[in-house]
């Protein structure tokens, strides 16, 4: 089931990509792009609940019944969940349409690792994807993995003359780029939500830190999906015109408080 109704449909879309651009690193960022645009009405939706989770925390209503409660959680749950069905809102609202796109981001990954395959034998299953009707896919195979700098199937690494070793600038692009993503996307913080807010902020420095390992050892092709994603959903924010550009000045901030 999963195979049929995730992991075939992407392989042959990247695969007739592919076949129209001539190259399947520029395949990857252009489904990335298209995956994105598909999911756009989740994330449209994740915001709305987003926000209307966050308006929530300065209800006076519920400001009252945080205090009113506080040492009565069966109570407070019972009269929150009244507010949300008062309001309309859905405590799962904003986190649904993640946990919906989440399926979807594990069978690009899976897509891309059987697009790359090499071995006679992973090459053989590779074919048993394709569609009959798009059989002359099978003439692509086994990929072309060379675009830019990069063997997609391997993970990336810049040689510069004089320099021993090969220096994983995509590994970094991504590093960055996650970052970024996370800190523009975050909503700010309110008062008396210092919890939240340190858990946000903590989850800017574990992501990227981990996005960046996964690029770092992972073949390029998925480093350079990794990359795309984030640049795209950074775009995607942006045209919503939901970020959050005062997040980027903590430094600043930071080097104010000390003066």
């Amino acid at each position: 089931m999963w195979n049929t109704l995730i992991i075939a449909p992407f392989i042959n879309v990247l695969l007739l990509i592919t076949e129209l651009v001539g190259n399947f690193g520029i395949a990857i960022i252009l489904f990335t792009i298209f995956i994105r645009l598909l999911t756009h009405p989740l994330t449209v939706k994740q915001l709305k609940g987003t926000q209307a989770m966050q308006d929530l925390q300065s209800d006076p209503r519920y400001i009252k019944m945080q205090e009113k409660y506080k040492d009565d959680k069966e109570k407070l749950a019972q009269e929150q969940m009244k507010l949300y069905q008062e309001l309309g809102i859905s405590p799962f609202s904003s986190c649904l349409p993640t946990l919906i796109q989440f399926p979807i981001i594990i069978g690009l990954y899976q897509a891309v690792i059987r697009s790359l395959s090499s071995t006679p034998v992973e090459l053989l299953n590779l074919t048993r994807y394709i569609y009959p009707a798009l059989s002359n896919l099978a003439e692509l195979i086994p990929l072309n993995n060379q675009f830019l700098w990069m063997d997609l199937s391997q993970p990336e690494r810049i040689f510069i003359p004089g320099i021993e070793f090969g220096i994983p600038l995509l590994a970094v692009l991504v590093m960055v780029a996650s970052f970024m993503q996370s800190k523009l996307m975050a909503p700010p913080s309110s008062p008396g939500n210092e919890q939240a807010a340190a858990m946000s902020n903590m989850m800017s420095m574990y992501m990227p830190l981990l996005m960046g390992y996964l690029a770092y050892s992972l073949s390029s092709g998925l480093a350079l999906y990794f990359f795309t994603s984030s640049v795209v959903g950074i775009i995607q924010y942006a045209l919503l015109g939901r970020l959050h550009w005062e997040n980027l000045n903590f430094l600043k901030k930071d080097n104010g408080s000390k003066k």
